[in-house]
C-alpha cells in the first residue's frame, strides 16, 4: 500500500506553504482530506502531483497550489454557507467542509454521484450534492456567503453573481486567450467588484464560456 499520508505532507510542504497559503484551519484541511479518495482510481498515483488532474472531459481537479491560494483569498469563516460549482468527486467539497458551516456542491452526473458516495463514505454530513448544470447554480440554496468555481471561466453567469450574499465573495480563475488569472470578487449595493489575486490556468469549464459573437 502506498504511504499517501506522507504524500499529503508533502504536498502541503512544498505546494502549498510555499505560496504563502499558512492559515492553519486551511493546512489542517488539507493533511486531513485524503486527495486519493476523490480522483478516479486509475489516477491515485498522481493524485498529489503538481498539476490539474483529468476527472472527465473538460474538468479537472485543481492542482493543490491553485485551490490553497483560492480557500486563502476568500477567507472562509466557520459560520459560511459556501456553494462549490464544480466539485469534481467531492475533494473540494471535503476540504470546505472542514472550514465552512455548511456546503452546496453542485457537480453534473456521473461525477455528482461519486461525489455523493465518497463523501458520504466519508462521514462529511455538512455537504449537500446537487445533481444539475454548473451554470444553474443552486439559488434556493442560497444566498451564499462564499461561492468557488473549480475550474476557469471566461465569464460568470449573473445569476450565480445574484446568488451571492451582500458582502459576500466569490473565487473564479478567469482564462483569457492562453492566460489566466484568478480573481476574487466581493458584493458591494449589488455589484460584485472583482481584483486579480494570483496567475494560474485550468480548462474553461464549457458552461462557463463566453458566447462568441461572428462579424461578417
Amino acid at each position: 500500500m502506498q504511504d499517501f499520508t506522507a504524500r499529503r505532507v508533502m504536498m502541503v510542504d512544498t505546494q502549498v506553504r510555499p505560496n504563502d497559503v499558512t492559515k492553519f484551519p486551511i493546512i489542517e484541511a488539507m493533511l486531513e482530506v485524503p486527495r486519493e479518495a476523490y480522483v478516479p482510481a486509475a489516477k491515485r498515483e498522481t493524485a498529489y502531483l503538481g498539476e490539474n488532474l483529468d476527472l472527465a472531459p473538460g474538468r479537472v481537479l485543481l492542482e493543490p497550489r491553485i485551490f490553497g491560494k483560492f480557500l486563502d483569498a476568500l477567507n472562509i469563516q466557520p459560520v459560511d454557507l459556501v456553494l462549490d460549482l464544480g466539485c469534481g468527486m467531492g475533494y473540494s467539497a471535503a476540504v470546505i467542509a472542514q472550514l465552512a458551516e455548511a456546503v452546496v456542491a453542485v457537480e453534473e452526473a456521473p461525477l455528482a454521484e461519486q461525489a455523493e458516495n465518497t463523501l458520504s463514505s466519508a462521514g462529511i454530513d455538512n455537504v449537500a450534492v446537487v445533481t444539475g448544470a454548473l451554470a444553474q447554480g443552486a439559488a434556493k440554496h442560497g444566498p451564499f456567503d462564499v461561492i468557488m468555481i473549480e475550474g476557469a471561466v471566461e465569464q460568470v453567469p449573473q445569476n450565480i453573481l445574484d446568488s451571492l450574499k451582500e458582502g459576500g465573495r466569490i473565487g473564479a480563475l478567469f482564462m483569457e486567450n492562453n492566460l489566466g488569472i484568478a480573481r476574487i470578487g466581493i458584493k458591494h449595493d449589488g455589484r460584485v467588484n472583482w481584483r486579480d489575486a494570483f496567475n494560474a490556468a485550468a480548462p474553461v469549464i464549457s458552461e462557463f464560456r463566453q458566447e462568441r459573437t461572428f462579424v461578417l
